[in-house]
């Protein structure tokens, strides 16, 4: 007898369960979170940014009168114009180096250092050439030569005017601009594969309402600006003090360091720093019985050298046993970099360094660094430069209106990108966000720091909203 063969139709097998978009899920999440707890500090950057790319071009109505030399005819040795300037100041500051007029029409600057200035900064005194006037006695900041206008927007930029303790809000700052610009970018190209409506992610949909007319806004400025925002972002890092002090650091061990003068007649050489222009250190004070007529001398050696541009600075030796140091500090295009140092007895060349030699970073960090202070190239950069900064800024501005807009205090849902993300990765997804997030904590510590109070912060919020569920 044979068994009855069961004849019930096999039910259809389950598909297999899809595993959720994590990655994007994710980046959604830590696009809002880190713009929204970030934001305040990335606008007030973004402004003060906006403010000093076209600073320099403010400066030269502003102090038009003690930037221009109105007399023509020959320059009176350096020697003669050093102590006009001498004469004014007396005994309150101290010779530290002198900048020829770069060009006719323009006035030559006497720098010295005194006290009550702060870091970087010196008393110059700016004279007429060709007939010795005093046309301004003020303070100036840096290798850029920054007057007080750019100075106090430097001062603000950089620290909020508050020191080094400011100095972390800029660095949170230009940490994260980067983090969240990218994941932005990651989050606009999900989205273009997905959405039938692709011309909203390019320009601006004038037409739509609500929440989808700000984000086709912020779509499509953060997609024009993105290359900007990152390259802001990784040129400020290098200013900051911890994260850039890493950078500083991973540079020398690659051997990726920018060359340095010997300035020390015993051999030794002279440390360099290419942030100079923004906040680098400022010539210290000349050593006691420096022989004036030198600076005539140096710089007709120096020119006979590699110093070939009028923008530069002689510096006189600081102490016995040190070089003479004439360096060009034309940063605009082409850049001209060079420098040499001079014994001041014999007038022999014992150092020259040229920035055709300079490696392949240490001329990206040089350019990088101009590009970012809007100097390389003109008024064309600094307006490139502010609409960035404009543009980052209304990034900030339209992030808030949507979440305000879809904001859970105001009963409306879909106030935050859904949490979870990690919960449904793989285990190798897991591997790899908790590696990337220990490498960029430790290049960027705030990152880190603030890595973790995000976490904490979006844990209590998501354990808030799971106990008013249920």
């Amino acid at each position: 007898m044979t068994a009855a063969v069961d004849q019930r139709p096999t039910p259809p097998a389950e598909p297999p369960r899809r595993r959720s978009p994590w990655v994007s899920q994710l980046l959604r999440r830590l696009h809002w979170l880190a713009g929204i707890l970030v934001g305040p500090f990335i606008l007030v950057a973004a402004l003060s940014g906006a403010a000093y790319a076209v600073a320099p071009s403010v400066e030269r109505v502003l102090y038009a009168d003690a930037l221009t030399a109105p007399a023509e005819g020959t320059a009176l040795p350096l020697a003669e114009q050093v102590a006009i300037a001498q004469d004014v100041v007396g005994d309150d500051a101290a010779l530290s180096a002198v900048r020829p007029a770069p060009q006719s029409g323009d006035t030559t600057r006497v720098l010295f250092a005194a006290d009550g200035l702060q870091e970087s900064e010196s008393r110059a005194i700016f004279l007429d050439p060709v007939s010795g006037d005093v046309r301004g006695d003020m303070t100036v900041y840096g290798t850029s030569g920054a007057l007080p206008f750019r100075t106090a927007i430097d001062h603000f930029h950089r620290g909020l005017g508050l020191g080094d303790v400011g100095r972390l809000y800029s660095e949170l700052a230009a940490s994260w601009l980067g983090i969240v610009v990218l994941a932005g970018v990651a989050l606009w190209i999900v989205r273009w594969r997905t959405v039938r409506r692709r011309q909203e992610l390019v320009r601006p949909e004038m037409r739509a309402k609500g929440v989808r007319r700000l984000l086709s806004w912020h779509a499509s400025i953060g997609i024009w600006v993105a290359v900007g925002a990152v390259f802001l972002s990784a040129t400020g890092i290098t200013w900051s003090q911890h994260a850039g002090q890493h950078v500083t650091d991973l540079r020398a061990a690659l051997g990726w360091t920018t060359p340095s003068l010997t300035t020390d007649l015993g051999g030794a050489a002279a440390t360099a720093d290419p942030h100079a222009a923004h906040g680098g250190h400022g010539a210290g004070p000349a050593a006691s019985g420096v022989d004036v007529a030198r600076f005539d001398d140096v710089l007709a050696v120096a020119r006979g050298v590699n110093v070939d541009v009028g923008a530069v600075e002689i510096r006189p030796p600081s102490a016995e046993g040190q070089a003479w140091v004439v360096q060009e500090i034309q940063r605009w295009y082409p850049t001209e970099v060079d420098g040499v140092a001079v014994d001041g007895a014999t007038l022999e060349v014992v150092s020259r360094v040229d920035f055709a030699d300079y490696g392949l970073v240490a001329k990206l960090a040089r350019w990088g660094i101009d590009i970012h202070m809007g100097q390389m190239f003109g008024l064309a950069n600094q307006i490139a430069m502010a609409a960035v900064a404009l543009g980052i800024a209304a990034l900030v501005v339209l992030g808030y209106r949507m979440w305000w807009t879809r904001s859970p205090y105001r009963g409306r849902p879909g106030a935050a990108p859904a949490d979870g993300a990690l919960a449904a990765a793989p285990w190798w997804g897991l591997l790899a966000v908790g590696a990337i997030g220990v490498a960029v904590g430790l290049l960027l510590p705030l990152v880190g720091w603030t890595l973790v109070a995000f976490v904490v912060v979006d844990g209590i919020v998501v354990a808030a909203r799971t106990r008013a569920a249920a």
